[in-house]
């Protein structure tokens, strides 16, 4: 029997793996929505930026009591209360869309929320799938999990692009039926749960995960690197002024671009399923980084719609090596007692580099432009990762991820 049938045979982590799949389709089209709306009421590049930035704010008070809460409760309860809250939040935009009374503080505020509900429900997603498969599949899964979930990212910003052509409120609708789907099938997850001795709640407890990342150099080195990566090269948050100002293309453009990233990530993935990676893990990881960051500098030059899908695949790809990597370290070396507070400082480390990374481009391009803001970014995650090489030779130099 095959890796993948074996995977399928384990239930929970199917219906875990389907609730992703809808979760983050309506996730993406989410953001596609709320980003050309934004850019479309205002027209400013700063407004994008502080979407990102008013996300991750949140998710950097709350990181920490959510990783605790998901070592002591349910994980798929948690999640599954996520996606009641994120589905309201769908409801209410399509509500103030539909009625006319969407505005730019209306979209910047729900943005905060949005940005609360996230804290929690990374870490409960990267803490169950752990219990849901055993060790020896584990870095399989990760994989095919990956593949899910950039299947979801290039169906939902090409799919949203699309719908947004009816109107805002028909993609927020469609958003609210996907979260609240996604809410059922996390609903139906059974695993065996066993609470941990109660304990207080002190900054000891809190700072733990903090505590184990600082002293596993390796583990450190690789989430630091994508922090610091994507910070700089991130070029996300602009890709409704490229659209619509550099490439001249419409929501369907965007909608395409944003999915671009997500067909590199989802091929890479699939080659990954089959031909994992089983030597010289560092070096692939600093490599792939360095791959990503060139692509940014053609994206951020081009003039031509097909060589920028093209720039945005090849940096999905570079990224995809990243993420599984990292992922598969993480889990692999963390303690399933700890897994919530490990993946909440691992979240709070890909939350910065997402959305404080769509801030700092917003307001570089507020500066220097869109194209300078993505061509300084991408010499910035060359450096970086030239320089992690020398700051963490560890990771440089590991060999397998077992």
């Amino acid at each position: 029997m095959s890796d993948l049938s074996v995977l399928r045979a384990h239930r929970g982590f199917m219906q875990l793996w389907w609730s992703r799949l809808a979760g983050v389709s309506a996730g993406q089209m989410l953001m596609v929505a709320v980003g050309w709306q934004v850019y479309d009421l205002t027209g400013s590049a700063w407004d994008l930026g502080l979407v990102g930035l008013l996300q991750f704010l949140p998710a950097l008070l709350l990181a920490l009591p959510a990783g605790q809460l998901v070592d002591r409760w349910h994980r798929g309860r948690i999640l599954a209360g996520c996606m009641v809250v994120l589905a309201l939040l769908a409801a209410l935009l399509a509500a103030a869309t539909l009625g006319g009374w969407a505005s730019r503080a209306l979209l910047l505020g729900l943005s905060v929320l949005l940005g609360a509900v996230r804290a929690f429900q990374m870490p409960a997603t990267q803490a169950l799938t752990p219990l849901l498969v055993p060790p020896a599949l584990l870095a399989r899964a990760l994989a095919f999990s990956s593949g899910g979930l950039q299947a979801a990212v290039i169906a939902g910003p090409a799919l949203g692009g699309f719908v947004y052509a009816f109107g805002g409120g028909a993609v927020y609708g469609l958003c609210t039926a996907l979260f609240g789907l996604a809410a059922v099938l996390t609903l139906r997850i059974h695993y065996e749960h066993a609470p941990p001795p109660r304990e207080p709640t002190t900054l000891h407890t809190l700072l733990a995960g903090v505590r184990f990342v600082w002293g596993h150099k390796v583990v450190l080195g690789a989430v630091s690197l994508d922090l610091f990566a994507v910070l700089l090269g991130g070029a996300v948050a602009l890709l409704p002024m490229f659209a619509k100002d550099v490439l001249h293309v419409g929501p369907w453009g965007l909608g395409l671009l944003r999915a671009a990233p997500a067909v590199g990530a989802l091929g890479m993935s699939v080659w990954l399923s089959n031909f994992p990676i089983e030597s010289r893990a560092g070096a692939r990881l600093l490599g792939a980084v360095a791959v990503f960051g060139a692509a940014q500098l053609v994206f951020g030059l081009s003039t031509l719609f097909w060589l920028s899908l093209a720039a945005l695949a090849v940096s999905g790809a570079a990224d995809m090596v990243s993420v599984v990597v990292r992922q598969t370290l993480v889990q692999l070396e963390t303690p399933d007692a700890m897994r919530g507070r490990v993946s909440a400082v691992n979240g709070l480390f890909i939350g910065a580099s997402n959305q404080l990374g769509e801030f700092e481009s917003g307001a570089t391009a507020a500066w220097l432009g869109a194209v300078g803001s993505v061509v300084l970014g991408g010499l910035g995650t060359l450096a970086v990762a030239a320089l992690w090489w020398r700051l963490f030779p560890a990771l440089a130099r590991r060999d397998r991820l077992s």
